[in-house]
C-alpha cells in the first residue's frame, strides 16, 4: 500500500535568526530594579545607593524613568513580588530598557535567567547592569545566553520525551490532534464518523468530475453547508467555504482509515516546524471507518500534483485593481467571456453572496473617456490652475508657520522631562509625583507630533501638487484628442470606479476636488 501526499510538494522554510537592536536609543524608558537580600540597616542604605545612581545615569543619557522596582529578599526566589510586576510591565510594553546593578539582582536560578532572555527576544526589552557584564544596547548578551542555554538542555530533554510519548501513541492508533478531520468525531483517541461524512465524498467526487477548490467552495456555500469553522463552534466562524479548506481535505490521508501521523517535528525548542521525510511517518492501516478509497486518495493527490504546475501568469486588464462591486466593495472580475467585469463575490461564492453587477469593458472605456474630454472642454484651465496654485502656496506658508511653533512647544516639553529627572535624582519628589508629571508631559507632546505628522504630510503633499497642477492642465488638453483609454491615463486621472447592481459606473476622478469644487 503507497499514499500520495500531494503536500509534500511544499519547500522548506529556512529559518531566519533576529538578532537584538543595538543602536542606543535617546528615547528609552528606563525601569530600575534595585534589591537586596536582607533588610538590615546597611543593606537598606544600598537601596538608597542604588537608586541614586541609575537616577543620575539616566539623567546623564537623557533616558526617562517609567519605574523603580525594589526589593528586600533573595534572589533564588522565583515568586518575587517586585521582579514579577517587572516583567508583567515589560510584556505590555510600559518600558524599553532594564537597568541593574548586576546580573544577580535579577535572578541566581536558570529559569527566571530564561524568562528574562524571553523578554528581551519577544518584547525588544534592552538589558545593561551596573558591572558592565550585560549590555543588550551594544549587542553583549554572552552571558546571559549562557544561562538560557543551561534551561533549553532541561527543556530539549522534556520535549524529546514528550516526542516519544506522542510517537509510541501513534504506533498504538491513537489520533495525537486536538481536532479530529471533517466528517469525524474524537472519542478516547479514535476517530469514529460523523453523520455529515456524506460531504467529504461528495468533494472528493467533485474534485474527480473537474471542478477545482474554489469551485467545489463555492457550491457548498450556496448550499448552506455548515463550515469545519461553523461546526467547532468557533465564535468568529464565517459561513463561506474557501479553496484552501477544500484542499486541505483532499489532502488528508485520515478519510482512507489510515492514521498518517508524525509528519513534522521540530529540531530543538527554539526552531520552528519543519516536515520529515515520508520514511519518517508513522502510518497505521485500518485505525478507523474510511470515507474513501486508497486508490481515489491517490488519484485526487494526482490530480492535484498535476494541476499544480506553473502557469501563466494572469492577464492584468485595464480596470484591475481600479473597479469595485458597490455593494459588497470587492474587487470585480474580468470574464473573458462576457468581455466585462463581474462582482468578485459573485464570481467567487455565487449569487447568495452577491450579484454580477456586470459592465462591459468597452462601455466603461467609452464613459470616462467622454467624462474627460467633456470635463478638458468645459473647464477655464489657466483661471482654475492658478488658482489653485495661490491657494496651495497660501497653506504652505501657514503650515511651515504652525509647524515652527509646535516644534518649539515640543522642545520646551524635552526640557521639562529632562528637569523632572534631575528633581527624582535630588529626592526632590517622589517617583509617583515623577510619572504622574510624565505622564501629561508625554501625552502632550504625543499630541503635538500627531500635529506635526499631519503639518509635514499637509506641507508635502501642497509641494507635489503644485509642481502637479501644470503638467495636468497639459495632460488634460492631450487627452480631448485621445480616442482610447491607455492604463496610464487612467490611473493618473481615475481614484475607483464602483459598478453599481444596475451596471451603472460611480467614478471617483483624483482632480475632482483641486477643480469640480472650485
Amino acid at each position: 500500500m503507497r499514499l500520495v501526499f500531494a503536500n509534500n510538494l511544499n519547500k522548506q522554510k529556512t529559518n531566519e535568526n533576529s538578532s537584538i537592536e543595538t543602536r542606543c536609543s535617546k528615547n528609552l524608558k528606563v525601569a530600575i530594579l534595585v534589591r537586596v537580600s536582607t533588610a538590615k540597616e546597611e543593606q537598606k542604605s544600598s537601596l538608597d545607593t542604588q537608586k541614586k545612581i541609575f537616577t543620575r545615569m539616566c539623567e546623564e543619557n537623557n533616558w526617562e524613568i517609567y519605574d523603580i522596582y525594589e526589593e528586600v529578599e533573595s534572589g533564588t526566589h522565583t515568586n518575587r513580588k517586585g521582579l514579577n510586576q517587572l516583567i508583567n510591565d515589560a510584556k505590555e510594553g510600559k518600558f524599553n530598557l532594564i537597568l541593574a546593578k548586576e546580573l544577580s539582582r535579577l535572578a541566581r536560578n536558570v529559569p527566571l535567567a530564561y524568562q528574562l532572555r524571553e523578554i528581551l527576544n519577544k518584547h525588544k526589552v534592552h538589558l545593561k547592569t551596573l558591572d558592565g557584564a550585560i549590555d543588550t544596547l551594544n549587542g553583549d548578551l554572552d552571558k546571559f545566553g549562557l544561562y538560557a542555554w543551561i534551561y533549553e538542555q532541561e527543556s530539549q530533554k522534556t520535549s524529546n520525551r514528550l516526542k516519544q510519548t506522542f510517537r509510541a501513541r501513534a504506533k498504538e492508533g491513537e489520533f495525537n490532534g486536538s481536532e479530529p478531520p471533517y466528517g469525524y468525531y474524537l472519542k478516547d483517541k479514535k476517530l469514529y464518523v460523523r453523520d455529515d461524512y456524506e460531504v467529504v465524498k461528495r468533494i472528493f467526487n467533485m474534485y474527480l468530475q473537474g471542478k477545482g477548490f474554489d469551485a467545489i467552495a463555492r457550491q457548498l456555500y450556496n448550499e448552506s453547508i455548515p463550515t469545519p469553522a461553523q461546526l467547532k463552534g468557533k465564535s468568529n466562524a464565517s459561513d463561506k467555504w474557501h479553496g484552501s479548506t477544500i484542499k486541505v481535505i483532499l489532502t488528508n490521508p485520515h478519510y482512507t482509515g489510515t492514521l498518517v501521523q508524525c509528519r513534522d517535528t521540530k529540531p530543538s525548542v527554539t526552531d520552528k516546524r519543519q516536515p520529515l521525510p515520508e520514511s519518517e511517518y508513522v502510518i497505521i492501516e485500518n485505525a478507523h471507518e474510511p470515507l474513501i478509497s486508497i486508490e481515489m486518495f491517490n488519484t485526487v493527490q494526482e490530480l492535484i500534483i498535476s494541476r499544480s504546475r506553473i502557469r501563466p501568469q494572469a492577464e492584468v486588464h485595464l480596470f484591475t485593481n481600479t473597479i469595485f462591486c458597490a455593494d459588497c466593495g470587492r474587487g470585480m472580475h474580468f470574464k473573458k467571456n462576457r468581455k466585462g467585469y463581474v462582482c468578485g463575490n459573485f464570481n467567487k461564492h455565487g449569487s447568495k453572496a452577491c450579484s454580477d453587477h456586470f459592465i462591459k469593458e468597452t462601455e466603461l472605456e467609452e464613459i470616462i473617456l467622454n467624462d474627460i474630454k467633456s470635463i478638458a472642454q468645459q473647464m477655464d484651465l489657466d483661471g482654475l490652475i492658478d488658482r489653485v496654485i495661490k491657494q496651495l502656496e497660501s497653506n504652505t506658508k501657514n503650515n511651515t508657520n504652525r509647524l515652527s511653533q509646535v516644534e518649539q512647544n515640543i522642545e520646551k516639553l524635552k526640557k521639562q522631562k529632562v528637569q523632572l529627572t534631575s528633581l527624582l535624582a535630588d529626592n526632590s519628589i517622589d517617583i509617583e509625583e515623577y510619572r504622574l508629571t510624565i505622564e501629561e508631559i508625554n501625552k502632550k507632546i504625543d499630541d503635538l507630533m500627531s500635529d506635526k505628522l499631519k503639518l509635514e504630510k499637509s506641507k508635502d503633499q501642497s509641494k507635489r501638487e503644485r509642481k502637479n497642477m501644470k503638467q495636468l492642465k497639459n495632460e488634460l488638453k492631450e487627452y480631448i484628442h485621445f480616442n482610447k483609454l491607455t492604463p496610464e491615463m487612467l490611473h493618473r486621472l481615475v481614484d475607483r470606479i464602483e459598478i453599481k447592481e444596475d451596471g451603472s459606473p460611480k467614478i471617483y476622478y483624483r482632480f475632482a476636488n483641486d477643480f469640480l469644487n472650485e
